[in-house]
């Protein structure tokens, strides 16, 4: 499938931030294993735009206006209210579950809350470029149908700010990758929710494609040799042959570091 065209490339080892659900967490994991500087959910995984509005509010209360580009990843549009207060929570900390009322915010609830989020970090850094993407993770308590029907809805919330297009805010198709091509069964985790490492693997060369610039690329081919030489387990690592190669290796990664000063390794 066709990915949208950015309006913008992501640099070697600029600093990303990503909020949402369990597929921010497995897509800033590869952002961290290319050694890029990322934080990723510092308060936690968060499924919902009201969640994802909240971390965003608490992060630019801090005045942090280093990161250069934020990814939004929605999981679902159902949120859990706290009856005594009627405030959305963001993790019901194990609390019973009759203090707490589910409902299911509209398509215009979660355009507005997502668009709060955006306009906080443009006041924190009117350069900041934004990702907005859907999970592909399924939730079966739900229902499958019902699962489906709050995709929609982010589709539809998502759909809705995008009807005022700006170069510093795009949509990648995670959840369109998986559903129109990986469709089989193999590209699920075994309890057949969660994409598998194949399948995030693929939607990251797919990221890296369409966002990296091409001195990102650069940088990911001259870094993969030496990531591969690190994870590499040796049979005597007290040979000289080892000792040589790690010695090479480490004065290339120093090489790296100086090249690009964010490099975080």
């Amino acid at each position: 499938m066709d990915i949208p065209e950015p309006g913008f490339r992501i640099d070697p080892c600029e600093r990303l931030l990503f909020v949402g659900s369990c597929f921010a967490n497995s897509i800033g994991a590869h952002f961290r294993e290319e050694g890029f500087p990322v934080t990723v959910n510092p308060y936690g995984t968060m499924y919902n735009p009201a969640s994802i509005l909240h971390t965003i509010e608490r992060l630019t209360s801090k005045g942090d206006s280093e990161v250069k580009t934020v990814f939004l990843t929605l999981g679902t549009n159902h949120v859990y209210r706290l009856k005594e207060t009627g405030e959305i929570v963001d993790n019901c900390e194990k609390r019973p579950a009759a203090l707490f009322q589910e409902e299911e915010l509209s398509v215009d609830a979660c355009a507005d809350y997502l668009t709060q989020a955006i306009a906080l970090l443009r006041r924190a850094n009117p350069e900041v470029r934004i990702v907005l993407t859907v999970s592909p993770i399924r939730y079966r308590k739900y229902g499958y149908h019902g699962s489906q029907l709050s995709k929609a809805t982010l589709l539809l919330a998502l759909e809705k700010i995008r009807v005022h297009p700006s170069p510093s805010v795009a949509y990648f198709p995670a959840y369109e990758i998986v559903n129109d091509e990986l469709r089989d069964y193999r590209f699920y985790a075994s309890d057949m929710l969660h994409p598998s490492q194949q399948a995030v693997d693929y939607i990251w060369e797919r990221l890296v494609d369409a966002y990296f610039s091409s001195e990102a690329k650069a940088f990911l081919e001259d870094w993969r040799p030496l990531k591969q030489a690190l994870a590499h387990k040796p049979f005597d690592p007290d040979s000289e042959a080892y000792k040589a190669l790690m010695d090479k290796t480490m004065l290339k990664i120093e090489e790296l570091r100086e090249k690009y000063s964010t490099f975080a390794l």
